[in-house]
């Protein structure tokens, strides 16, 4: 199999809410999959929630009670690995024949991480990554990751892998991924400005792979009302604002970006354009120059 259709979701997770955003999943998925995807991919913390604007009593040196009964709250709509809303994904994943790409908010003991789940028809939950470096202030709601869940899966029809948001701007994360063949190189994403369309076409177009951004599309009305966001209240108050897309090895963009609705986004991708594109460029082969650098990646696991 060279040929596969390829789908990426864009959608807003119901925050606090992990039950509802589950079956909000389930009906893209099943979507997804009516039109013939074979891989479906979900946005950054689409189960457990992106709280977009909310600051969680936080000043520098501070943190406030009200804060702390909201981490709580945040903290109780994580999932654990393995749960039972994987489980449902993977229950899901088999009976409709297609692999899932999730991303979710992961709790262990008293952290959690920002992941991204990998879901296969045969093989069910198969793998996780976890996000490297939280971005900015979402280092106090989430710990690192380590090395040891930087690891590509294969399927039938090529080799699946994952960064999350701004772990694409990590250039040596990319090389890493990049050297275990990655080739349809998933990024679950909050990231909804103009820019993130340059950064899936330079991966795209730097790692030879087909690139699938799925981003949340989220308005102050999918939030709580006892949740405000710096943003304001007004119902229609845009927080996320989509951006999804899939890129060709060349950096074409074959679907999006989406912008303005939640929505599915669909693409036949054919494998075999990885190696014309590797004609003239192949980053950690033929157009590299391994007697000048090196890139060393430590896989131990370190998580307790």
């Amino acid at each position: 199999m060279t040929s596969i259709t390829v789908a990426v979701v864009q959608a807003g997770s119901l925050l606090f809410d992990t039950p509802a955003s589950l079956m909000k999943a389930e009906t893209f998925i099943r979507d997804a999959a009516a039109q013939g995807a074979a891989l479906v991919v979900l946005p950054e913390a689409f189960l457990g929630g992106y709280p977009k604007g909310v600051d969680f009593g936080i000043t520098v040196g501070s943190r406030s009670p009200e804060g702390r009964d909201m981490f709580k709250r945040y903290a109780d709509s994580a999932i654990t690995l393995p749960g039972q809303e994987v489980t449902h994904l993977a229950e899901l994943s088999a009976e409709l024949g297609i692999d899932i790409v999730a991303g979710v908010i992961e709790r262990e003991g008293g952290t959690l991480y920002c992941a991204t789940v990998f879901i296969t028809a045969t093989g069910g939950h198969v793998a996780t990554h976890r996000k490297l470096m939280p971005t900015a202030a979402e280092r106090y709601l989430w710990g690192q990751g380590d090395g040891s869940t930087l690891a590509t899966i294969e399927t039938s029809y090529g080799r699946v892998g994952s960064a999350i948001c701004w772990e694409n701007y990590m250039p040596l994360f990319r090389t890493a991924m990049y050297q275990q063949g990655v080739q349809l190189w998933c990024a679950p994403t909050v990231d909804d400005r103009d820019a993130w369309s340059a950064t899936m076409r330079h991966i795209a177009l730097e790692g030879r792979c087909f690139v699938l951004s799925a981003n949340q599309y989220l308005l102050r009305s999918d939030l709580p009302e006892d949740v405000h966001p710096v943003q304001g209240e007004d119902p229609d108050t845009l927080l996320i604002g989509g951006g999804s897309m899939i890129v060709s090895p060349l950096g074409d963009v074959l679907a999006g970006p989406l912008r303005g609705r939640e929505g599915i986004l669909v693409a036949e991708v054919d494998l075999d354009d990885i190696t014309r594109a590797q004609f003239d460029l192949d980053v950690t082969g033929h157009y590299s120059r391994p007697d000048i650098f090196t890139l060393t990646t430590d896989t131990t696991r370190r998580q307790g």
